[in-house]
């Protein structure tokens, strides 16, 4: 998730909801669909990347480091250029950007051009991700910005769909340069699209000033300081990473190489792992409307659901059961939708004048872990020969000292944001009250903005 601000309405009545609303979002979700297209392409062309430039496991790495790296880098400073020069400018610079990355890297047989063309990707990504959130929070009525900023998440997520079985049917019947030239052709076309259609703002919408830099920096320290977005920090560290390294680049990788799969059909699986956290999506949602004072006992479970899951998987003597691989990938599934109960926590115990930067600070935790994740693996297959079964197992232990910070991290950050809870007289339900749904009292569960809930 990026950062999303929003500006103020003028005395004229606003166009926001109307019939050209839909036109605007639907120019801004395919730019943004096809960025998590080029987002998540190296994780299905990953082996043929590999024999591509020639290189092994811990340099393949370094092509998904640049990338995530400079997108989890880039949340704040996207979303200052998304403030001071609108959504349809950024949309189209952030698909052209995505274009020419991908572009270089179909035509490219250096190493050097192409780790700088996934920087471009990443950087692209960013800039798109956080313009199409401002087309959300601008053009549509504050009630249902949180239904269409899922909508628009899950949308978006299918890009990874496209990665997985079209792209990557493409790249073995015509070859790279075909496949990726291909990718960056559709990503330009959307840019072109957007920069057409798109609007900065519905009528009667008119941009807030801008944030001078030094402003900026204290609102950094101000926003870390508050209990509450450091526990939204540590969530999204601890649920998401998991999955991103999986579907990002060692995912298809393990499947093919480790358990034996046939490329279609590990390919399918990935699909699955897509279509399964559209389904978990609504549900995490509503678990987190419902218990608002519970978040972090959602997070909590998540983490311990998939490290047990993937603790069933590694123990195998062999090659894991289909079944197991079933539920391994739906289980990745949920830390997707669970880790943007971090993002809920940081929207509720952060005044609006900081959200964005409260939203961005959570959003770097778990790509950050990703990025660490991601390279460690690769350090550990080279070190072990390569793609192999065990090479694998070895390396996917890499993920439990990260669920062991982040779950420290959430114990005892709530415990400090329960003291701040306390100190105005809101307190948590008991939680047999909560499972034999009794009333609450007038201190128990209650909602302000500004104050920590977990």
């Amino acid at each position: 998730m990026g950062t999303v601000r929003s500006g103020v309405r003028s005395g004229t009545r606003d166009d926001r909801g109307g019939r050209a609303v839909w036109a605007v979002w639907a120019a801004a979700i395919a730019v943004y669909l096809l960025a998590v297209t080029q987002r998540t392409s190296l994780g299905a062309a990953g082996l043929d990347a590999a024999d591509r430039f020639g290189i092994d496991p811990g340099t393949l790495s370094l092509f998904v480091f640049l990338q995530i790296t400079v997108y989890a880098a880039g949340q704040i400073p996207a979303g200052m250029l998304v403030d001071r020069y609108g959504p349809r400018r950024m949309l189209l610079v952030g698909g052209l950007i995505l274009g020419v990355g991908q572009g270089v890297l179909a035509f490219t047989g250096a190493l050097p051009l192409a780790l700088g063309a996934r920087a471009l990707v990443g950087a692209g990504d960013a800039v798109v991700f956080s313009a199409a959130m401002v087309v959300v929070a601008r053009w549509f009525p504050p009630r249902r910005v949180p239904v269409v900023t899922q909508v628009t998440t899950i949308v978006g997520q299918l890009g990874q769909v496209l990665s997985a079985l079209p792209l990557l049917l493409l790249l073995h019947a015509a070859g790279w340069t075909a496949a990726f030239a291909a990718a960056a052709a559709a990503s330009v076309l959307s840019a072109a699209v957007a920069g057409t259609v798109v609007r900065d703002g519905p009528r009667g919408w008119r941009a807030p000033p801008p944030v001078s830099a030094r402003t900026m920096l204290r609102q950094v320290a101000d926003v870390w300081r508050r209990p509450g977005t450091r526990l939204g920090f540590f969530g999204h560290l601890g649920t998401q990473f998991s999955m991103m390294t999986f579907a990002l680049l060692w995912g298809l990788p393990y499947l093919v190489s480790a358990q034996g799969l046939d490329p279609l059909v590990a390919g399918s699986l990935m699909t699955l792992l897509v279509f399964a956290a559209v389904v978990v999506g609504p549900l995490v949602g509503v678990l987190t409307a419902r218990h608002p004072m519970r978040r972090s006992w959602i997070l909590l479970s998540v983490i311990a659901l998939t490290a047990g899951t993937w603790t069933a998987v590694l123990v195998q003597p062999g090659r894991a059961p289909m079944w197991l691989l079933v539920v391994l990938i739906v289980v990745l599934a949920i830390g997707g939708p669970a880790s943007v109960v971090g993002f809920d926590i940081a929207r509720t115990t952060n005044p609006g004048s900081t959200l964005a930067v409260a939203q961005g600070m959570v959003n770097i935790a778990g790509y950050s872990a990703s990025v660490v994740v991601l390279m460690v693996m690769g350090w550990v297959l080279t070190a072990l020969g390569g793609f192999t079964p065990e090479g694998f197992r070895v390396a996917w232990l890499v993920q439990y000292p990260v669920w062991a910070v982040a779950v420290v991290g959430i114990l005892v950050t709530r415990r400090k944001a329960r003291r701040v809870d306390a100190a105005r007289g809101i307190a948590p339900r008991p939680l047999r009250d909560v499972v034999r749904r009794r009333p609450a009292s007038p201190t128990c569960g209650r909602v302000a903005v500004g104050v920590p809930e977990q």
